[in-house]
């Protein structure tokens, strides 16, 4: 057994789903999707955001390697926004840092969707 689920997608293909679901959920801290895509983001996020907690250059660029440079109306991107605002948020927090909570069923095809947010969020 992988260990993950590979969600119907080649490595590739997989691998670039995480990197927008992490750089949105940064962003906007709180997003929507299928509970099977949360659970196998929130391993990704709780690294991406420990590696902020250290905060030095070796840890900045890992973490600029995964996320995407997108930005919320023009201000910071994801990565500025993580260094500066999450990590020194989290710094004390042993880890831990994100929730899923449960809506109920798509319309569509009755998969199971939820929120996935970093806790004490703002």
């Amino acid at each position: 057994m992988a260990g993950y689920q590979k969600l119907g997608r080649n490595s590739s293909n997989r691998k670039a789903l995480f990197r927008d679901l992490v750089t949105d959920l940064f962003l906007y801290e709180r997003i929507q999707t299928t509970e099977a895509k949360a659970k196998e983001l929130r391993s990704v996020a709780e690294k991406l955001i420990t590696l902020a907690k250290r905060g030095d250059l070796h840890a900045r660029r890992q973490v600029a390697s995964f996320v995407r440079r997108e930005t919320i109306d023009g201000e910071k991107d994801a990565i500025q926004k993580l260094f500066t605002d999450l990590g020194p948020r989290y710094a004390e927090r042993p880890g831990g840092y994100t929730r899923i909570m449960k809506l109920g069923p798509r319309r569509g095809d009755s998969a199971p969707m939820v929120y996935i947010e970093l806790v004490d969020r703002a």
